[in-house]
């Protein structure tokens, strides 16, 4: 269970480092836009399409990396101070009745989605350019089936805690920066415990 876990971590962690340089594509084209536009009067046609397809590419492909992480919006003010083996059964339970359905109707209506646009071979009716977008809503079933494979190891993460009281390991990455100073606390605490005990030893 921990290698299932381990290696749909690391496909989540990949494709969202991956899908992260789409950051830099949309930094790229809107700065371009601002300074054609305003510079030398001449504004693009393509450039708010691409803003929206890097920055939609990079929202969808990143909720598995961001569900790997634990980043998710949730009430941290009540479930950080319940017991490892009720946050997992909580969890469980989330998973199972929200998770779960909520993602399997994503993959279903998302590929129905791009597979209409597909057929029209859609293009965009946002600027003149007419920049094909049929391919840029394959994102969402393929977003959908990486929440999906990511929710089974979350799954299996929660199986584990209530099985050993403690929740896995999970991949060393980027932290925010509360959790970051939370675990320099934690860090803190336990030196500060393991000097005091050191003071206290008999010499």
């Amino acid at each position: 269970m921990l290698s299932f876990i381990r290696a749909v971590d690391k496909l989540s962690t990949w494709v969202g480092h991956a899908f992260a340089w789409c950051i830099i594509a949309m930094t790229f084209g809107v700065s371009y836009e601002v300074f054609v536009r305003y510079i030398l009067r001449a504004p693009t046609t393509w450039a708010f399409d691409l803003s929206y397809m890097m920055y939609g590419a990079l929202f969808m492909m990143g909720g598995a990396y961001t569900l790997a992480r634990d980043a998710h919006v949730r009430g941290d003010v009540f479930y950080r101070l319940w017991p490892n083996r009720v946050q997992a059964t909580i969890e469980l339970v989330l998973y199972v009745i929200f998770f779960f359905p909520g993602v399997l109707a994503l993959i279903i209506a998302g590929w129905k989605y791009a597979s209409k646009s597909f057929r029209w071979l859609e293009v965009s009716s946002m600027s003149p350019a007419n920049i094909p977008i049929w391919q840029f809503k394959f994102i969402i079933p393929a977003a959908g089936i990486l929440l999906l494979i990511q929710g089974f190891a979350q799954v299996c993460r929660c199986i584990i805690c209530l099985q050993t009281g403690s929740w896995p390991d999970k991949l060393a990455d980027v932290e925010e920066t509360e959790t970051a100073l939370l675990h320099q606390a934690e860090d803190h605490a336990k030196l500060s415990q393991q000097l005091s005990g050191n003071k206290d030893a008999p010499k």
